[in-house]
């Protein structure tokens, strides 16, 4: 079984900043790309930056700028340094990550971290 799980979340003013972790744990060979979405009450989730095994990222316009995602491949941890966050960035925001397995590639999900702007 494969695991990943958030944490850094938590309550944050306007202009402030947060960095959240997904740490991943379990049976498999490697991890391709990783990544970041964000779900906001009443909206779809969406996707907010991915990064490659080799360090290449994909950023969502509305965080370029703002957001920086990064990973260490010996920790098997992915991050997301937030910084100037507002309002609208209130969301539960999800990692993944592609899993090379025995059987073939799998993607699995976190469970979610929460992140509220607000003053």
């Amino acid at each position: 079984q494969v695991h990943l799980v958030e944490s850094g979340g938590g309550l944050v003013q306007p202009g402030g900043s947060l960095r959240l972790s997904c740490a991943a744990s379990g049976i498999f060979f490697s991890i391709n790309d990783m990544g970041w979405y964000r779900q906001a009450p009443g909206k779809e989730r969406e996707l907010v930056a991915t990064i490659s095994s080799g360090g290449r990222t994909n950023y969502a316009e509305f965080v370029k700028g703002r957001f920086t995602i990064s990973r260490d491949n010996a920790k098997n941890t992915v991050y997301l340094q937030m910084n100037s966050l507002k309002a609208e960035d209130t969301a539960v925001y999800y990692c993944n990550a592609d899993f090379l397995r025995r059987s073939g590639t799998y993607l699995y999900w976190g469970q979610g971290t929460q992140v509220t702007v607000s003053s």
